[in-house]
């Protein structure tokens, strides 16, 4: 009998053959074109974006269609996220990013945010099941792709309303997969994930299912995808500042990465940054991004402080620059 899959097996998701079990997961504020393709770099499977609005797409906003549906002919296959809350929206979005050339959809209803909650998006679509399978429908129908959606467990402690939505949108709306985060919403990201009720979810669903939620090292994806049997797994924050990740858990890499190879990376990082959004926004945009890098780099608080204060792409170039060269020796 063949023994359970391993990460670098491929797999099939509506009819699409995918490399391997390991998927970007969407990454609000962060997922953009060149997150995915260093992703894709590193060896992920499948890359999700950055969940873009509906309503930004049907109604033409510029910054949301020119910076939010920007794909690049080495990230595929890749999926947009979409959240909303208004079915018509979903349609006329979805064929908007069939066109520009994404090979999936995914549509958002686990995200905890109040902002986003507030709208009838994300998780408070939990809690209208009828809604939530008519935007999935809708999505379907505009673009004419495979739908996934991402779940979470449910809103509170105990509830299971996600897990029973998971069921309605694969056999009511047809959706093709779905990403479920085994915490509920109002966990937002602490707490340990509850692995036997995804175990669960996947011995019952007639579809894939790609577990997202506390996999943060390299032991964490590999005994949650074991203990689960779920089809792929999805790597959050863990990936940020070390892309690595993806190679490790696939057998293309060993170890922990030099400085060099991170600060290399970084500057990649950095000129894909100034080409996405021009130089003066990088800047700005790219210091969430130092942190991680530094702490890929186990740099001290007061090694870090250059690099992760740096006011500008070139003063940040600079800190590298200074850093790699010692603690590369």
């Amino acid at each position: 009998m063949r023994g359970m899959p391993a990460l670098t097996d491929p797999w099939r998701l509506a009819g699409r053959t995918f490399e391997n079990r390991l998927v970007l997961a969407p990454l609000a504020g962060i997922g953009n074109w060149f997150v995915r393709l260093q992703a894709r770099r590193f060896g992920a499977g499948l890359v999700i974006s950055e969940m873009v609005s509906s309503f930004g797409l049907k109604y033409g906003d510029e910054r949301t269609t020119r910076e939010f549906l920007r794909i690049h002919p080495d990230e595929h296959p890749v999926s947009i996220q979409l959240f909303g809350h208004d079915p018509d929206a979903m349609r006329a979005a979805a064929s908007i990013v069939a066109e520009a050339g994404a090979d999936m959809i995914d549509i958002n209803m686990g995200c905890p945010v109040r902002k986003v909650c507030r709208t009838g998006a994300g998780a408070s679509l939990l809690e209208e099941p009828d809604r939530a399978l008519a935007l999935a429908r809708a999505a379907i129908e505009g673009s004419g792709l495979a739908v996934t959606v991402k779940l979470r467990s449910g809103q509170r402690p105990g509830e299971r309303t996600g897990f029973e939505l998971a069921h309605r949108l694969v056999a009511e709306a047809g959706v093709a997969g779905i990403s479920f985060h085994p915490r509920h919403a109002s966990q937002q990201h602490k707490g340990s994930p509850d692995l036997a009720l995804a175990a669960e979810l996947v011995a019952e669903l007639e579809a894939p299912v790609i577990l997202s939620g506390g996999l943060s090292s390299d032991e964490r994806a590999i005994a949650a995808f074991e203990q689960t049997g779920a089809a792929a797994v999805m790597l959050a924050r863990g990936s940020l500042g070390d892309p690595w990740r993806f190679a490790r858990l696939l057998g293309r890499y060993e170890g922990e990465p030099s400085a060099e190879e991170v600060a290399r990376e970084l500057e990649w990082v950095i000129d894909r940054g100034e080409e996405h959004l021009g130089v003066e926004r990088a800047g700005r945009y790219l210091r969430k991004f130092y942190p991680w890098y530094a702490d890929t780099l186990g740099l001290t608080k007061r090694e870090r402080r250059e690099l992760v204060e740096a006011p500008t792409t070139s003063d940040a170039r600079r800190a590298l620059e200074a850093l790699a060269v010692p603690l590369a020796a």
